[in-house]
């Protein structure tokens, strides 16, 4: 028997039934009783897996992640359930293609279960200009600047991309670089791309460094494997290079290896700088240079945030986290007379 085959014998709503079922006050005492007596004559029984499904989405958390090789990610999602561990609230985590529209898939999501808020780890701003007055749930955006949007349910926590890639660039011109390549993301799709590719040419600007974008700048996914095949590229039509900034470690480490199957030494010949700050990057040979994000505040931060807006019903936020710059084994000063 179904909650719809005792209100028919009752003759009460199906949501009456659920109310008196679920304990709700707001119901009669007759119609309490009623449906109460029919439940124990007919031996009717709540399908308990379907109310703790209901119950479990009513109080779940969504994460979008965006990006299936983002190792930040990974880290980020682990601190994310570190801080939601004790709460009441439970993650569901949905991996989705960095081209594609995360915010459509949140849509997409929302209409299948029930969530009192989102976290989406990574974006594309225009993708939320476009489509995100479709979700009215709090939500935080982490690793991306929202502060240009407004909407009072979307807060963003962050690091200032655009500033680390100049200290990063900044830093090797002090080694005595001039010849610089770029491995980078899609600039159209990636917001974290364009900004981190904008810090680059101002500090290059800054300098009186000339750069190629159409020579030595590689456009491809946040991976390993996409790092090593930028590099082998910009190395296979001759590109001559001292320095080599990398928007992501992931990319960074890839673009070592190319080197290394290039007969080319890290850094005595070409110096290399990553980006995010990746425990890997501190045991590899040599040690990684590398801008580090501080992945626990920013997660810390988030969670934070989106509860108030759950709970206290918060108004937006928007929080710049400082970053640091680690100058490790991987680059070096340039010599003079290097040609």
């Amino acid at each position: 028997m179904t909650i719809k085959d005792l209100a028919a014998q009752t003759g009460y709503s199906v949501g009456t039934v659920s109310r008196v079922l679920n304990h709700h006050p707001n119901v009669s005492e007759k119609a309490r009783r009623a449906i109460q007596d029919a439940a124990i004559r007919t031996g009717f029984q709540p399908n308990v897996n379907a109310k703790n499904l209901k119950q479990q989405y009513a109080t779940t958390i969504l994460v979008v992640v965006k990006g299936t090789f983002n190792e930040l990610f990974s880290e980020l999602l682990e601190s994310l359930q570190g801080f939601l561990a004790d709460t009441r609230y439970p993650l569901h985590v949905d991996y989705m293609d960095e081209d594609s529209n995360e915010v459509l898939r949140a849509v997409q999501l929302c209409r299948e279960r029930k969530y009192l808020g989102i976290l989406f780890l990574g974006g594309n701003i225009q993708n939320f200009k476009q489509d995100f007055s479709r979700i009215h749930l709090p939500c935080v955006l982490i690793t991306n600047n929202a502060s240009s949007l407004s909407f009072p349910n979307l807060s963003s926590v962050y690091t200032d991309d655009r500033q680390a890639a100049r200290c990063a660039a900044d830093a090797l011109i002090a080694l005595g670089h001039r010849q610089f390549v770029i491995v980078g993301g899609d600039r159209e799709l990636s917001d974290t791309g364009r900004l981190r590719y904008e810090g680059y040419l101002q500090s290059f600007q800054e300098h009186g460094i000339q750069f190629d974008a159409t020579l030595d700048y590689r456009g491809v996914r946040f991976s390993y494997q996409d790092g090593y095949d930028a590099t082998q590229s910009l190395l296979s039509i001759g590109r001559k290079f001292t320095a080599l900034l990398a928007e992501a470690d992931v990319m960074a480490i890839g673009a070592i290896r190319a080197l290394w199957d290039h007969g080319l030494r890290v850094p005595e010949d070409v110096s290399v700088i990553g980006f995010d700050g990746l425990p890997l990057g501190s045991y590899l040979i040599p040690q990684l240079a590398t801008i580090s994000q501080d992945v626990k505040q920013l997660a810390r931060r988030s969670v934070e945030i989106l509860l108030n807006s759950i709970e206290q019903g918060g108004v937006p936020l928007h929080e710049s986290i400082p970053f640091l710059l680690h100058q490790r084994e991987s680059t070096h000063r340039l010599e003079e007379n290097h040609n």
